[in-house]
């Protein structure tokens, strides 16, 4: 288990953001979209979705969003030939290829429900790891607002491996979010925190950093590794590289003129819903007493 990383531990030109609440004990009836980008996914993702409705407890999961970004395979049949089994599964296309991260981004803005879990559409992700993590993550509108997987016994070839680990090492000395595998797709993560965040393509290998920006905490937590069956990896190591440069200078600056102010009072009238303004003063409250 790795330990929670929160916004003043990061040195990088982040100004001191307001006191993070603790975590409360865990509100089960917290329910989770799950959200699944795809492309020419064919022989993986229909198996993945199968496995999350019968993984994620039916009181937890209150939908998958299967997101195809405009793929020319039978992606799209093939996660349409689940609909009539599962009344929980919604299936989204794209009109044309917007990328990872947008595909994302349209399957946070279609869910219904207030905590999102995440993974790749290559079944390399295990549904098995999304209630851990949920585990992790903290209760209502508390800290952590992310929990995000470690891969362990990572699978793939030794040039990926290599290439990542040195990715992340260069991305940590310059953004400093502490996190050891931010290419990891399964997360689960607050979507009010998420629809918080800038919009960018490439976003998704960023997210850590960018909660932290926003004054929240992270979780890390060790999850499963699994060999894609089918297709092949729409990355090279070249390509991500030359991305992940450009993208790097631009979070980087995003970060320095990033400012959040914090909050010192906020406190409301009988007429605004109880747990909001209400449940933060009682928070603040409790971490002054402790």
């Amino acid at each position: 288990m790795y330990n929670v990383v929160r916004p003043g531990e990061s040195w990088l030109l982040v100004p001191p953001v307001a006191p993070i609440c603790r975590a409360a004990k865990k509100d089960v009836s917290m329910r989770i979209s799950v959200v699944i980008p795809g492309f020419n996914e064919e022989g993986n993702i229909g198996r993945l979705v199968e496995e999350t409705f019968a993984q994620v407890p039916e009181s937890a999961l209150g939908e998958v969003i299967a997101v195809d970004d405009g793929s020319d395979d039978h992606t799209g049949a093939e996660i349409k030939a689940l609909l009539g089994r599962y009344s929980r599964l919604r299936y989204l296309r794209h009109q044309h290829r917007a990328g990872q991260s947008a595909a994302l981004r349209s399957g946070v803005l279609a869910a219904r429900f207030p905590i999102i879990a995440t993974m790749d559409g290559d079944g390399q992700n295990d549904p098995a790891d999304i209630m851990r993590l949920l585990g992790r993550l903290g209760s209502e509108a508390l800290e952590p607002a992310m929990a995000a997987g470690i891969r362990a016994g990572r699978k793939g070839p030794g040039s990926r491996k290599a290439a990542s680990r040195f990715a992340n090492f260069i991305r940590d000395k310059v953004l400093a979010d502490g996190c050891p595998d931010t290419g990891c797709g399964i997360k689960v993560y607050r979507r009010d925190a998420f629809l918080e965040l800038p919009f960018f393509t490439s976003m998704h290998r960023y997210l850590p950093a960018l909660f932290l920006t926003y004054g929240h905490e992270i979780a890390y937590e060790p999850v499963n590794d699994r060999p894609r069956l089918r297709g092949a990896s729409k990355y090279t190591n070249l390509g991500r590289a030359l991305i992940g440069i450009y993208d790097l200078v631009g979070v980087s600056w995003l970060r320095k003129r990033t400012l959040i102010p914090p909050i010192s009072e906020d406190i409301a009238g009988d007429d605004y819903p109880k747990g909001g303004a209400k449940l933060r003063a009682k928070e603040r409250a409790g971490s002054e007493e402790g």
